[in-house]
């Protein structure tokens, strides 16, 4: 892993370690495209000479042990919902900078960067670079998205994205040059490369020229009226925001920088995204990637994705398939023309419980809040069992902690008021006060209530049901009756988020292996998406806005800590404030982890090359298939 130095620049350090190369003084000879060789002839698109940067980045496959392939074919893969199709930009990765294999931060749409004292960045393009539309992607489309989006109020009420501001101020922005973007921040942000790296990126770029048509201050007045008013929208700001959609990927309009552009308009049970014909990256063969013509991305209902994989109708499939899918998957390996790969996952947690410590209900509130209630509930868990029952003994029970791949890992973090020991769970509850039982066992609250504890859940995962039967089983031998509610995602979030749910079950922390550099805001109170303190979360992220301030200690000292992390000067520093960090979280039991490590299902067509056999399936960092480079991908025939 990288260190930073005081001034760290990646144009061609990593060329040889890598695979890549940031300059192309010697181009190989470049090969035109077959998928787009009818539009070229017929002059309605530029020779690939002249589609590619003038410095593209060269990938040689041999040095990353991988084998040169052929441009062609249509890729299948599923997805349960239409908005979904944003995972395209999620596996496409293609990031100012993003991660390697081996999770080192390398340029990709950036020729280079440079980086002082995590106070200064200067981030170069790539010359004669080009979105997919064929317009100039340029310093400009990077102050037009400074300027005169983030920093705008109508398109932008709350301002630029967290992320940039430190110590309670934004950055000062600078584009010397049509190549050359400067951010500048007084105290350090270390945070920032990083976060330009995620799965789901900030996208401090817009396609400039594209946009303007939609912004008042560039727009013709009355063409612009017209098209608010074609459109049905309330004004240009809620027009151009609508189409203003890098993420989302549903605006099959919007130039991209992404392998794969939306060829698709509308809602479809089947969206298909082709080629980028400017794509930045070549292999060191001269042929343009990606090497795949066609995505087919196709919406079925999640129970469906496991049985249409096991008859072969996707070529490329993680997404939707659970551990318990993975016998079925096995045996029809051969009918379906496909292997099933099992790799390893990058969240903290497989399944994890969150006692909502933002619960409405006052009572339930201060219950949550007891420590020792937490720790009871979680000794309550035979892990064993539910790793046998479910995952084969192939997982690993565990509290929530980070995963062995990490170098915070810590086994007394990870067994932490882990082991199955009902005896000491009744003992910590008698200890809280909750020594009453009713007459069917079931222990009382101090207002005279059962304690039935409602365990709400998406109801997109079997085994997470399947857990929660075992869990209802133990929790009973120490007096807590677990009630579990299936909902939808987002209104179980919603629910969550307005402190409307008591606990809830998701997977654990997205990225379970942090490294030195990896920003520890995501462990602290930071953010209403960790389930246990949306309340808190809410309040950091609206600057006192809504939602409530910590009052606990633990918890403000988590705030402590990762304020420490953000100014630290060396690695020691950000060592020290994760591994502090950390082990508040075994202590306190904030998400009741139950084990981590089961392995996941991927499904891969016997024509496809280039997918490893094993790697890992994470979010962040990673961006599932993205840290692996599908654009690489290809079809042997």
């Amino acid at each position: 892993m990288f260190k930073t130095p005081r001034l760290l620049t990646l144009a061609t350090v990593l060329a040889s370690a890598f695979g890549l190369a940031a300059q192309a003084d010697n181009l190989p000879d470049l090969q035109e495209s077959t998928f787009w060789k009818t539009e070229v002839d017929a002059g309605n698109l530029p020779p690939i000479q002249d589609r590619i940067p003038q410095e593209p980045l060269i990938v040689d496959l041999e040095a990353k042990g991988r084998a040169f392939g052929k441009q062609g074919g249509t890729l299948r893969t599923m997805v349960t919902r239409s908005k979904d199709i944003r995972q395209m930009v999620v596996y496409g990765y293609a990031r100012l900078v993003g991660y390697d294999a081996d999770y080192n931060l390398v340029p990709d749409l950036l020729a280079s960067y440079e980086n002082e004292d995590n106070r200064k960045f200067t981030l170069h393009l790539r010359k004669g670079h080009k979105w997919s539309n064929g317009a100039p992607f340029t310093s400009e489309d990077f102050r037009y998205w400074w300027e005169d989006v983030a920093n705008n109020e109508l398109l932008s009420p709350s301002g630029p994205p967290d992320f940039l501001r430190v110590e309670g101020k934004f950055p000062t922005v600078s584009f010397p040059d049509e190549t050359t973007v400067i951010y500048e921040w007084e105290d350090p942000n270390p945070n920032f490369l990083q976060s330009l790296a995620q799965a789901r990126p900030p996208f401090i770029y817009r396609p400039a020229e594209f946009l303007k048509r939609y912004h008042e201050k560039y727009a013709d007045k009355e063409e612009l009226a017209f098209l608010v008013e074609d459109a049905r929208v309330k004004s240009w700001a809620a027009l151009h925001n609508k189409l203003d959609n890098l993420y989302k990927y549903d605006n099959h309009e919007l130039p991209t920088l992404q392998p794969w552009l939306n060829a698709s308009s509308g809602k479809k049970i089947r969206h298909n995204f082709v080629r980028n014909p400017y794509y930045h990256r070549i292999d060191a063969k001269g042929v343009q990637l990606p090497y795949i013509d066609v995505v087919e991305m196709e919406i079925v209902a999640p129970g469906l994705v496991a049985a249409k994989a096991n008859a072969g109708e996707t070529d490329l499939q993680g997404r939707g398939l659970d551990f318990r899918d993975a016998s079925i998957l096995k045996k029809g390996e051969a009918q379906g023309n496909y292997k099933t790969f099992l790799w390893k996952t990058g969240v903290a947690s497989q399944i994890a419980i969150y006692p909502n410590l933002n619960y409405e209900d006052e009572v339930w509130r201060n219950v949550l809040r007891d420590v020792r209630v937490r720790r009871a509930l979680s000794l309550a868990i035979d892990r064993q069992t539910i790793n046998q029952a479910l995952y084969f003994k192939l997982a690993h029970p565990a509290a929530m902690s980070v995963l062995p791949a990490s170098p915070f890992y810590s086994e007394e973090n990870a067994q932490a008021w882990a082991q199955f020991d009902i005896d000491q769970a009744n003992a910590l509850l008698d200890e809280a006060g909750l020594d009453k039982r009713d007459r069917n066992g079931i222990r009382l609250l101090p207002d005279g209530r059962p304690m039935e504890l409602v365990i709400e859940t998406a109801g997109e995962r079997q085994e997470v049901e399947n857990a929660l039967q075992i869990v209802t089983d133990t929790w009973r031998d120490i007096g807590v009756k677990l009630v579990m509610r299936p909902l939808d995602r987002d209104i179980l979030r919603n629910r969550v988020f307005a402190g409307n749910t008591m606990a809830s079950v998701w997977y654990g922390w997205d990225n379970g292996i942090p490294q030195v550099y990896t920003s520890p805001l995501y462990v602290a109170p930071t953010d209403q998406v960790f389930l246990s303190w949306p309340k808190w979360g809410q309040h950091y992220q609206t600057g006192g806005g809504s939602g409530e301030p910590p009052d606990l200690p633990e918890a403000q000292r988590l705030l402590e800590l990762a304020h420490d992390w953000q100014v630290a000067t060396d690695d020691d520093q950000r060592r020290a404030a994760w591994e502090e960090m950390l082990k508040i979280h075994a202590d306190q039991v904030y998400a009741i982890g139950i084990l981590n490590g089961a392995p996941q299902p991927i499904v891969v067509s016997n024509r496809l090359r280039n997918v490893p056999q094993q790697a890992m399936w994470a979010w962040d960092p990673g961006a599932h298939f993205g840290v692996h480079r599908p654009d690489e991908f290809f079809f042997a025939d």
